[in-house]
C-alpha cells in the first residue's frame, strides 16, 4: 500500500489482521527457509496479534509505559543529549568532521531504551548490533535468524535478572503484570521486549538523522526554526512525513476479499504498509518532496493509524525534539561535510543512512 488514503483505510480496517495464521503463504508453509523478514511476521506480541489479544498486550504495555514514566524521562533525556554534545567536539577528525549518526543519533535512543528496560551498557551495545542485522536486507542468509535467536536469548536473560531482582523499569513492570494478573506468557513477554528494543531504537535513530539531513539541505527552513517562526515539533512531524523512519513494515493480511477503488485484495493475501511512499503521495500532499515546516496540518501515517498506532510515539517525539533543539543550540554553524552523500542503510524496513558526517562549525 503506497497511497496515503488507501493505506489509512487499510490500517484501520477490521477486515485486515496481523496474525500470520491468516496469511496463505505462511499457513501453507510456502515461505522460503531463512526468509529475512520472518521475525517481523512471527514474533509473539503486539505487532502480530489482533482483537482481544492485541488489546490485552497493549493494555499491559500501556500500564508500564505511562505518560508519567515518559515525562519522568525528560530530564534524563536532556542530560544524555548534553553529555553527547560535550563529547562531539573531541570526537571530530582533524578536518573538523564527525559522524553524527554514530556519536549522537545512535547512543541517545539506545540509552533511553536501556533506561526504560533496565539494560546494562554491555547489553545495550549487543542489542544494537543484533538489531542492525535483523533489519538488514543485505545480511548473509540465515544471519537474521541467528541474530533473532541471540536477541531472544539476551532478553530472556534480562527477564530472569529482573524476576530475581525487580527494579523501577518497564521490564520489571511487565513481569509484575504477568505474575500478578497471569495475563502475559513468557513468549509474549520476550516478544514485547524485542519489539520495544527494535522499534524504540531504530526508528528514533533514523528520525534524528533524517531531520538533520533535511535541515542542513534546506537552510531557509532551518532559519525558520532557529528564528522561532516554527517550533521544533514541526521539524519532527515534517520529517516523519517526508522521510518516515520506517520505510515498509511487514505484514498485514486480508481476512476477506477487500475492494479498494476497483482493486481487489484477495482473502489470505499479505499487505505491506509502505509508510515512506505514503508520506510522499502526490495525490495527498502538495509538492510532496519539498521539506516545508509551514505545512499544515501534517497528519502523516508514519507512526501508524488505528489500533496499532505506535505506542511509543510520545517518547520518540520527546527524544527527537530534545536532540534537535540542543544540537543546533550548541552548534548553530552545523553543516554537512564535503564529499559523497551518506549511503542509505541496506534495509527493507529501516529508512535511514549508514553514516552522517557533519562539520560542527
Amino acid at each position: 500500500m503506497t497511497q496515503h488514503a488507501a493505506l489509512q483505510r487499510v490500517l484501520a480496517d477490521p477486515r485486515v489482521a496481523k496474525d500470520p495464521a491468516h496469511w496463505t503463504l505462511y499457513r501453507e508453509g510456502r515461505l522460503p527457509e531463512g526468509w529475512p523478514l520472518m521475525t517481523f511476521v512471527t514474533i509473539p506480541g503486539m505487532t502480530t496479534s489482533d482483537g482481544a489479544d492485541h488489546r490485552r498486550l497493549r493494555g499491559l504495555v500501556s500500564q508500564a509505559l505511562t505518560p508519567r514514566r515518559v515525562d519522568a524521562l525528560a530530564p534524563a533525556v536532556r542530560q544524555r543529549v548534553l553529555g553527547l554534545l560535550d563529547d562531539l567536539a573531541g570526537a571530530a577528525a582533524p578536518d573538523g568532521s564527525v559522524d553524527l549518526r554514530t556519536r549522537f543519533a545512535y547512543p541517545l535512543p539506545m540509552y533511553v531504551v536501556g533506561e526504560l528496560l533496565g539494560l546494562r551498557a554491555e547489553q545495550q551495545d549487543r542489542l544494537h548490533e543484533l538489531s542492525d542485522v535483523m533489519v538488514s536486507s543485505s545480511a548473509a542468509p540465515g544471519a537474521g535468524a541467528a541474530a533473532t535467536r541471540d536477541m531472544l536469548g539476551l532478553l530472556a536473560g534480562l527477564a530472569a535478572e529482573k524476576r530475581a531482582e525487580p527494579a523501577d523499569d518497564l521490564t520489571s513492570a511487565l513481569i509484575a503484570a504477568r505474575e500478578e494478573q497471569d495475563r502475559l506468557s513468557e513468549e509474549e513477554l520476550i516478544g514485547i521486549l524485542l519489539q520495544l528494543v527494535v522499534a524504540g531504537h531504530e526508528t528514533t535513530l533514523n528520525l534524528i538523522c533524517n531531520a538533520v539531513r533535511a535541515l542542513l539541505a534546506h537552510p531557509d527552513q532551518l532559519a525558520l526554526v532557529l528564528g522561532g517562526a516554527v517550533p521544533w515539533s514541526a521539524v519532527v512531524e515534517e520529517t516523519l512525513r517526508r522521510d518516515s523512519p520506517v520505510g515498509h513494515f511487514p505484514m498485514r493480511y486480508a481476512l476477506e476479499d477487500i475492494d479498494l477503488g476497483g482493486v481487489v485484495i484477495p482473502a489470505g493475501d499479505g499487505i505491506l504498509a509502505s509508510y515512506a511512499a505514503a508520506g510522499r503521495d502526490p495525490g495527498h500532499w502538495a509538492e510532496p518532496d519539498r521539506f516545508d515546516l509551514t505545512r499544515s496540518p501534517v497528519r502523516h501515517l508514519s507512526l501508524g493509524h488505528g489500533p496499532h498506532f505506535c505506542i511509543g510515539s510520545a517518547l520518540a517525539r520527546l527524544e527527537a525534539e530534545t536532540a534537535l533543539r540542543e544540537l543546533f543550540a550548541r552548534f548553530p554553524g552545523l553543516r554537512a561535510a564535503e564529499g559523497a552523500p551518506p549511503a542509505p542503510i541496506a534495509s527493507f524496513v529501516s529508512n535511514g543512512v549508514s553514516s552522517l558526517r557533519v562539520r560542527l562549525s
